[in-house]
């Protein structure tokens, strides 16, 4: 009896459908250019929108932290895995984002698949938007309460859901920046139903913070409404380029996610390399504003190159979206695109849905407008390209 049988059917029909995936090595250090099965390639793909992974003043103040406290926090939060880094990281997050606290979790997911269950449960209601993360979808199913999925950044169909349970204590969550559209949420409608139906209101800035704002710090300072927002999450691994997941908001509530976050409780904590690179990286952002200024304007100019292709493209955010439709398309231009050294990898279901797979272009703030030219041409006859060899 082959015990595993079961597993090779599955992979053999995500294979069939193309859906089978596959990790892909980097060999070099993320930035906007990276090796790659022995070659050099433009990165049109990483979530490093600053490009800071790899700074050298980072990497310095890591080292120095190495140093001193070691590779390892040696246990829990809660234990001993709490050093003076840590504190420090978490006071400055909390300053960053105008509030009396900030908790730093092990990751994106493993803030939201914590601080859901704890702020909802039976009896609760959490409103939550159709495209929202994976581990905010977790979040809600753990949390025991009943979660209603509202359409897409549409206020009027969330307010219609609201009404529909009546009284009910509950919680609007949504991305700030969805990461497959790019596109941001409706924060002041969001924040006026939350306030005035009595809600809590949690955005999600994983793809915000350093991204959207004149100065980065989310989606608040876009729209001009700094501290309307109840609970901002986030992550460091993003535009931060190091690990770990945060949540800000009043000192309440961080000390009640101390104490009743199981992902928080139960996990070791991330080692003080980690935070200490996340604390300079941080500082590093105040410090050269000009990297999401330049982010923000490559957004703008790459999308007009597009749309010079032939390809409908806009954006705000460092995530440019191309649809293509076809799963199989978007391997083939994907894979297209590889062999001319440009790494955007295909998206397609689970992700997002089927039928509806995409090339994810993601911008640094280092890519130069000549590297993004070449992408934009590259992308349009690739396209233009599928859709020839189809029509025949």
């Amino acid at each position: 009896m082959n015990k595993w049988g079961w597993m090779e059917e599955e992979l053999g029909m995500l294979q069939e459908q193309h859906l089978y995936r596959q990790v892909k090595v980097i060999e070099s250090a993320q930035s906007s250019h990276v090796q790659y099965r022995g070659r050099d390639m433009l990165m049109l793909a990483s979530n490093s929108y600053l490009d800071l992974c790899a700074q050298d003043c980072i990497k310095e103040y890591a080292a120095q932290v190495l140093r001193e406290y070691g590779t390892g926090s040696g246990g829990s939060r809660l234990t001993t895995g709490t050093t003076k880094i840590h504190m420090e990281l978490e006071e400055s997050l909390a300053r960053f984002k105008g509030r009396e606290g900030a908790v730093v979790f092990n990751t994106g997911f493993a803030a939201n698949s914590g601080i859901l269950p704890v702020l909802c449960r039976k009896g609760d209601v959490i409103y939550s938007d159709a495209l929202n993360h994976a581990s905010i979808i977790d979040g809600c199913r753990q949390s025991g309460a009943e979660t209603v999925i509202y359409a897409h950044n549409d206020m009027a169909d969330l307010e219609k859901k609201i009404l529909a349970h009546p009284g009910r204590r509950g919680l609007i969550v949504s991305d700030g920046v969805f990461s497959m559209d790019g596109d941001i949420v409706d924060l002041p409608g969001l924040v006026e139903l939350a306030d005035t139906y009595g809600l809590l209101s949690m955005i999600d800035e994983a793809h915000a913070t350093g991204v959207v704002g004149a100065s980065g710090r989310g989606c608040e300072e876009y729209f001009h409404m700094e501290g309307r927002t109840d609970i901002l999450m986030g992550t460091l691994s993003k535009a931060l380029g190091a690990e770990g997941g945060y949540v800000c908001g009043p000192r309440v509530l961080t000390e009640y996610l101390q104490n009743k976050a199981r992902s928080y409780i139960f996990s070791t904590s991330l080692s003080p390399v980690s935070m200490g690179a996340a604390k300079r990286a941080l500082e590093l952002l105040e410090e050269e504003p000009w990297r999401v200024r330049r982010l923000q304007d490559n957004v703008k100019w790459f999308c007009g190159q597009l749309q010079e292709e032939g390809i409908p493209a806009r954006s705000e955010t460092a995530i440019v979206p191309v649809l293509v439709g076809d799963e199989e398309a978007a391997m083939e231009i994907s894979r297209q695109l590889q062999e001319e050294g440009y790494f955007i990898p295909a998206i397609r279901y689970p992700t997002v849905r089927k039928g509806e797979a995409i090339l994810r272009v993601a911008l640094m703030a280092t890519h130069t407008r000549e590297e993004l030219a070449g992408a934009a041409r590259a992308i349009g006859t690739a396209v233009r390209q599928w859709k020839r060899n189809e029509k025949n």
